[in-house]
């Protein structure tokens, strides 16, 4: 599932425990504004509730280490395997996904009873070395639980945003930061040679399965926008038509937006001749130069043929990323909002590659079910790179793949151009 670095020595277990530890703290707080009538919320299929995030991620740490290797550990309810595995069809039955709204029991102090049980069990097994597991393997499985835990805090934000939307009163989950209005700046364009490049993770510290092996692909000469497209850009795309006229549109993305009546992102309306759009921060009007979020790749694949360019592919995103450091907007800035105050390929928003999410040459996914993690969703996604306001910075790297179906736009999903040189 992963690729560790290439140490003699595993790390310490105290490094590992205050990783882990770091983790789950951060779950947490990020629950820690809501009430138990928050914490059920379920508003589509897609989503899942805050309490559900909670348990699913404990449950992958007790399912994939606890339960095979800790001599002993024996689980609080049996039960719980069958409510929060989410896909893994390898670990045994499961709860219907578009029902986790419905489950009122276990209670929310339940499952957190059940999260500091389980810590209590990983963080006695790693103190008293007691796993029946190889050292490196068991950092392998603790980081990957780390890992998909931040994956799962993306995701709960992202999940109680939609969830609170439908709620009239427009509930703020976290407290309104002041964010100056700045002019809108003209997009700087760097310039790419191209040639033989390699991506993919080359195997030294932490990564998904699906970011590798590393491999070699050839590149025509190509540009970049300096920053993703902005709010003030797309008011001008749909003040142009651009949601209505049919010829920018994938014949596909076209159905789809009829279907659903879109004609703004996710989240804007309308109000006293100003557009305004719903956050996690409550509502706020639009910021014409922070970047466009809550577009689909439908949209964005709109947008870039309206504005006479295209949108990257992986490759090229991750070529020219290689080159950069990891600095941005990420959840640890704490704003959960795109603000788009430096230019950077990384952070504010997820940006929409042109890339369908497939395997690389040579992949070959885990045996068991660790190994359904990405490799069975390998069909009709696509791949979007460079993390966004919600994301922790701790999962970036310029490797990193995340992926969606192209008509998803509940994530903090936006769009950086692309052109031939």
């Amino acid at each position: 599932m992963t690729y560790l670095d290439h140490r003699s020595e595993p790390a310490p277990a105290s490094d590992l425990l205050d990783f882990f530890d770091a983790t789950r703290t951060q779950t947490e707080h990020l629950v820690s504004p809501l009430n138990d009538e928050d914490m059920g919320l379920q508003s589509m299929e897609d989503a899942s509730p805050p309490k559900w995030h909670l348990a699913h991620t404990t449950w992958f740490f007790e399912e994939f280490i606890l339960k095979p290797s800790l001599p002993g550990y024996r689980a609080r309810d049996e039960r719980f395997a069958v409510l929060f595995n989410s896909y893994y069809v390898q670990a045994g039955p499961r709860h219907t996904r578009s029902k986790r709204g419905l489950l009122s029991r276990p209670t929310v102090a339940d499952v957190m009873d059940y999260r500091a049980r389980v810590e209590d069990a990983l963080r006695n097994g790693l103190e008293q070395n007691s796993f029946a597991l190889e050292e490196n393997r068991l950092e392998e499985l603790v980081t990957l639980g780390c890992h998909h835990e931040m994956q799962h805090q993306e995701l709960l934000v992202t999940d109680l945003l939609h969830a609170f939307s439908f709620n009239p009163l427009l509930p703020t989950y976290i407290s309104k930061s002041p964010s100056a209005v700045l002019p809108v700046q003209e997009a700087e364009w760097t310039s790419h040679d191209g040639g033989l490049v390699e991506v993919g993770h080359d195997g030294n510290g932490f990564a998904y399965d699906c970011e590798g092996p590393r491999h070699k692909v050839w590149l025509e000469p190509y540009r970049l926008a300096g920053r993703p497209v902005t709010n003030g850009e797309w008011i001008a795309f749909m003040e142009d038509g651009g949601y209505d006229t049919q010829t920018l549109w994938l014949m596909e993305g076209w159905t789809v937006r009829e279907t659903n009546g879109w004609d703004t992102p996710l989240y804007w309306w309308r109000q006293d001749d100003q557009w305004w759009t719903y956050t996690l921060q409550g509502p706020r009007p639009v910021d014409l130069s922070a970047p466009v979020v809550h577009v689909s790749y439908y949209e964005a694949d709109a947008f870039a043929r309206w504005a006479g360019h295209r949108l990257p592919t992986e490759v090229e995103w991750e070529a020219a990323a290689e080159l950069t450091e990891v600095s941005g907007n990420f959840m640890e800035a704490g704003s959960l909002l795109p603000l788009g105050r430096e230019p950077t390929l990384w952070g504010d928003v997820w940006q929409w590659t042109s890339s369908a999410f497939s395997p690389y040459p040579g992949f070959r996914p885990p045996d068991g079910a660790i190994g359904e993690y990405n490799g069975k969703f390998m069909v009709n996604q696509m791949v979007l790179r460079g993390g966004s306001c919600a994301t922790p910075k701790l999962q970036m790297r310029s490797s990193y793949r995340t992926f969606f179906y192209p008509h998803q736009r509940w994530q903090m999903l936006g769009l950086r151009l692309a052109a031939d040189q």
